[in-house]
Parts: structure tokens; sequence; C-alpha cells
């Protein structure tokens, strides 16, 4: 193990941090603003992937693939609150999981039939291929170091709609009382839909963005669902800057467990045994650090 290997591994943390925040950031302002439970969060981290790969091939840019997986996702969010997430606000949360369960089977099965059953492929940007050399002789793809600064843009730029513009005034009011907020005039059925939409082109961007590093197929949402809401939950639902702190936290706890641990246990194991105790005891390093964090911050870290 050199110390160029363990850099260049703790990239890769960040920049699963940055992909998580995207698919945690619209999770944590739905489920704060409307106090919903969105399973079907992690479709629309699909539909976004789809729409940029079928983009991408149609036209020959991926620029124009991210664009419409924003716009895809977002009308996708848009259509499904209006349809039928606006029918579950008052209900309870079973309703609420039971209802967008089945919005993912029926995003799973319209996607295979549309697109098929066959994996898509997206190809990184000319501008972006290659590797950039960092300090200490790091070699790092260009593509990923260019994903973690969207990231961190992306995350400046909602941090301050949230808090520095006259829509993040209201969404910050519907989450505290959504009641005076309609009573004072604001069409709350308006903002939530555009809440829903925001939060959809988030997790939209992030599965375009993944789609370049991996294959775009149907069901690959659910695997990155668990982990946004295991961010939200660490970082306090309802709270941005918790969101990023918390996906940075977890992707880099994550992958430099997958990394550290096989090596630690070579010390004194075999080998096989190492790779195959490690494999196992990794996966287990996020969900050990959240209840961790919540024995000592039962509301997360920045409860809003």
């Amino acid at each position: 193990m050199t110390a160029a290997l363990a850099i260049e591994q703790l990239l890769n943390g960040l920049q699963l941090g940055v992909m998580l925040f995207l698919m945690a950031a619209g999770l944590t302002l739905i489920f704060g603003v409307m106090g919903l439970i969105n399973l079907a969060h992690g479709s629309l981290y699909m539909v976004g992937a789809f729409a940029c790969a079928a983009v991408a091939s149609l036209t020959g840019s991926f620029w124009l693939g991210l664009i419409a997986s924003l716009a895809a996702a977002a009308a996708a969010g848009a259509i499904i609150e209006v349809l039928v997430i606006r029918r579950l606000y008052s209900r309870d949360h079973l309703d609420q999981v039971l209802a967008t369960f089945a919005l993912i089977l029926i995003f799973s099965e319209g996607t295979r039939w549309v697109f098929g059953s066959f994996p898509l492929y997206l190809n990184i940007p000319s501008i972006l291929q290659g590797a950039v050399s960092l300090p200490g002789g790091v070699q790092y793809p260009a593509y990923r170091l260019a994903v973690i600064a969207a990231g961190g843009l992306i995350a400046l730029g909602l941090a301050a709609l949230i808090t520095r513009t006259r829509l993040g005034i209201r969404i910050r009011a519907g989450e505290n009382d959504r009641e005076m907020i309609g009573a004072l005039g604001v069409d709350i059925r308006t903002l939530y839909t555009v809440v829903f939409a925001l939060g959809a082109a988030l997790a939209g961007l992030a599965g375009a963005l993944v789609g370049a590093l991996q294959s775009v197929q149907v069901g690959m949402g659910e695997p990155v669902l668990i982990l946004a809401f295991v961010v939200i939950v660490i970082g306090g639902i309802g709270s941005i800057k918790g969101a990023f702190l918390a996906a940075l936290l977890v992707g880099v706890v994550d992958t430099m467990g997958r990394f550290l641990l096989p090596h630690l246990l070579a010390t004194v194991l075999p080998p096989s045994e190492a790779g195959t105790i490690g494999g196992s005891a990794s996966s287990m390093l996020i969900y050990i650090m959240m209840a961790f964090i919540l024995a000592f911050r039962p509301r997360g870290l920045f409860a809003a």
C-alpha cells in the first residue's frame, strides 16, 4: 500500500460523497418540508441516467445529455407529485412507503419497456478524458475531479438558494409552519411541486454523472437510495449543510474502509480470509458509524 494509492482512494471517497449529497439533498428537502418518505427517489436517479445516456447517444453530446437528465428527472418528479404524492401528505408513513414502493416498480418496468433490459453506456466527454497529475505523484481521472468540483459548486449554490432567496425563505418557512405560510397567501401546492421537482432534478443529475463511470441499467437507484437515507439521518433531516458533510463522511468511510480493512487484516490473517472478512466488515462500517453518532446526537449532526 502506497501513499499515492491511499490518496486516490480518498478522492474516490469524496467523489462518492458528492454523488450521495446530490441524492440526499433532494431527499432531505422533501422529507424536511413535506414530511414525506419517498422511496421512489432512486427511480428519479435512474431516470436521469437513462435520459442522459439516450440523448448523448442520439446527439453525440454528453452536455446535452446532462441537460436532458435534469429536465427529465424534474418533469418526472413534478408529474408524480401532482398525480400521486399530493394525495399522500395527510396519510401516515406506511401509506407513503407502500405508494412510493409501487412507483419504484412502475418506473423499473416502464424503463425496461422503453429501453430494454440491456445496460446503456455513457462516454466521458473528450475534454475530461485522461488523468491529472496531483501532488505526491498521484494520477487521478480528470472526470472524477470534475465531478467533485461540480458537487461542491452545486452544494454552495443550493445553500445560497435556501438561505438567500425568496424561494428559499418559503421552503424554510414551509418546513417550520406550513399552515401559517398558507394563511399568508403562499400557494402550498405549487411550493411542494417546485421542491419535489428540484429534489428530483438533483437526483437525475447524480444519475447522469455516475452513468459515465458505470453502466446505466434498470434498478441502479435502489442501492444508492439506502446510502442516501443513511446520509440524511446522520446529517439531520432538513439540513443541507448536514447532508453535505454527512455525505462526504459516508463516502470517505465506506471507500477507505473497503480499501484499508483487508490490508490491515492481512497482517494477522491469510490474504484470502483477510479479503473476505475485510470486505464483509467494511460494508458494516457506515451503519456502525450511524449508530454511534445517533447514540450521542439522536437528531443528527446538524438537525434543522
